[in-house]
This record gives C-alpha cells, structure tokens and sequence, in this order.
C-alpha cells in the first residue's frame, strides 16, 4: 500500500493514483470504525453506558470535540484518558495514512523530470 514510485520513475497515471488514494482512504476509515468501536466497548463496559451513548461519547473524542458525559468511574475515567490519548494521535495517522498518495504525487511533480 505504501510503495510509492522513486523520484526517477515517471508520474503515476492518474487511474493508478486514483486506485492508490481509494485504498489508502479505505485503510483510514478502517482504522477510524475500529476506532470508534474500540471507544463504544469501553465506555459500554466501564461506564455501562447505552450503545447510543457510548457511540455518541467516543465519536465526541474521537473528533476532537471532547466528551458529552463525564466517567463516573475509576476505570471509567482511566479509560476515557486512554482514549482521549489515542484519539488525538489516531487523527493525525489516519490523515497521514489517507493523505500520503496526495502529498506523494504533488512532490513527484515538482520533481519530475520532463
């Protein structure tokens, strides 16, 4: 998924890119569903939040926003530490995982050679 073209190499068409994005997208929506999963079963299983709840608690954090309960419990609180922690880094590797095709392409271009 990661095995970009060296400088040397000409242009991937845009096909190929279009391909190359559409996986790398994949892998960050992925990554954000089980993200948000993972967040859902903590916050049902510490706090014993309703699934409704936990969803709307853990995509709350996992966007940046913050949470809309506060934990009432020890574990409950660790965990939303936890996955506060995580979320702020699952935000900037996912953007990264997404984004690298676009960034790739457009320093390719700039060095390309005609």
């Amino acid at each position: 998924m990661f095995s970009f073209e060296h400088h040397s190499e000409p242009v991937l068409h845009r096909k190929e890119f279009l391909l190359r994005f559409a996986r790398t997208a994949l892998a960050g929506i992925t990554m954000v569903v089980v993200s948000l999963g993972a967040g859902m079963a903590g916050y049902h299983a510490f706090e014993g939040m309703t699934w409704i709840d936990a969803f709307a608690n853990a995509a709350m954090i996992l966007s940046g926003m913050g949470p809309l309960a506060q934990p009432a419990t020890t574990m409950g609180k660790l965990f939303a530490g936890c996955y506060a922690l995580y979320s702020g880094l699952a935000v900037v590797i996912v953007a990264g995982i997404t984004f690298a095709p676009v960034i790739h392409r457009f320093l390719h271009k700039l060095h390309a050679e005609k």
